[in-house]
């Protein structure tokens, strides 16, 4: 949830999302120089474009980030990512203001569950326990008991007595996935990632083929006939560690492609190449991701604008299955 005051019509009427930045300007130094006046710190998502990457604080998954985020110093949180990770952001930092480049930049799996069909949903089944995954509105955080994230969901399942019923939203990919690792019969909410749902299994068979060396790895939305030919699964974090520690040198990569830019600064030396999609694209990105530009987060930063702001009382329901999921990660060790 998004609710902004007057100060979203001065974004509006700055032309702020289109805006173009003077072409003298050293928008690298600049941020820089902003972030130091303001206190500011920029986390971002690995499926940023490249040059977001490289002037962010800290890059990583939604786990990583939650992290982050739960213990800056910064006085502004600039969140270079969809709205929901902002929304984390605020939720933990209700004193903190936090801004984000794109307003518009959303998140087809968060868009796939909406909450008044879910607390219904919730409704129906009045003895389990719901885990949210992570990439969901504050709402569906607010009706949940623990969010998850996909670096930590297979832990946490598992860290609940074996008889406890489960509600797993929203995305069922994931869910699939969290089923089979652990042997849980969790009730699955019918939601999904587009990104990770347009792989194409024919042209991914064809490319293992023209590379019988890569490894095949991908992230655990993707559909299950991915998963089942893929060598590693894992969250962005996992992957990129994986090919960071691995022998192999070519990988196939099933996620959005902007992690690439992190794979490829760790091992300069290795091949990666993205998994095609189900359509005429050579690469699959995210169109909600790349709404940010650099550009953007620059005028974001100096104009502390757009700002996210949120109703106390669903941020505070949200707040406790976030927090009950940073401790029991922090039990587990990750």
């Amino acid at each position: 949830m998004i609710i902004m005051d007057e100060k979203l019509d001065r974004v509006n009427r700055l032309g702020w999302l289109d805006v173009k930045v003077d072409p003298s300007i050293d928008i690298f130094a600049e941020i820089n120089r902003l972030k130091k006046e303001k206190n500011a710190i920029i986390l971002a998502h690995y499926y940023q474009d490249a040059d977001i990457q490289d002037v962010a604080d800290y890059i990583g998954d939604s786990l990583g980030l939650s992290q982050e985020a739960e213990r800056t110093k910064a006085s502004i949180i600039v969140f270079a990512g969809v709205h929901f990770m902002a929304e984390t952001a605020k939720i933990l930092n209700p004193d903190k203001k936090v801004v984000l480049p794109d307003l518009r930049a959303g998140c087809s799996l968060a868009d796939s569950c909406p909450p008044k069909e879910f607390a219904a949903f919730k409704a129906n089944h009045p003895d389990h326990i719901v885990i949210s995954y992570i990439n969901c509105s504050a709402e569906i955080k607010a009706m949940s008991d623990i969010i998850c994230t996909s670096s930590n969901a297979i832990g946490i399942v598992n860290s609940l007595p074996a008889d406890q019923k489960i509600i797993f939203a929203p995305d069922k990919n994931l869910g699939r996935y969290i089923i089979r690792k652990t042997g849980r019969d969790m009730v699955l909410w019918n939601g999904a990632c587009m990104v990770h749902e347009i792989f194409s299994l024919e042209k991914i068979t064809r490319l293992k083929a023209m590379h019988p060396n890569a490894k095949l790895i991908s992230h655990p939305e993707c559909e299950t006939p991915i998963l089942d030919i893929s060598d590693f699964i894992g969250s962005t974090t996992g992957l990129l560690n994986f090919t960071k520690k691995s022998a192999d040198t070519e990988f196939i990569v099933a996620t959005e492609t902007g992690i690439l830019h992190q794979m490829i600064k760790n091992s300069p030396d290795k091949t990666f190449i993205p998994a095609p999609p189900n359509n005429a694209c050579a690469c699959n990105d995210c169109p909600h991701m790349k709404l940010n530009t650099l550009e953007k987060l620059y005028l974001c930063l100096k104009e502390e604008l757009p700002e996210l702001l949120m109703e106390e009382e669903i941020r505070l329901k949200a707040l406790k299955p976030i927090k009950r999921m940073l401790q029991i990660s922090k039990d587990l060790g990750l």
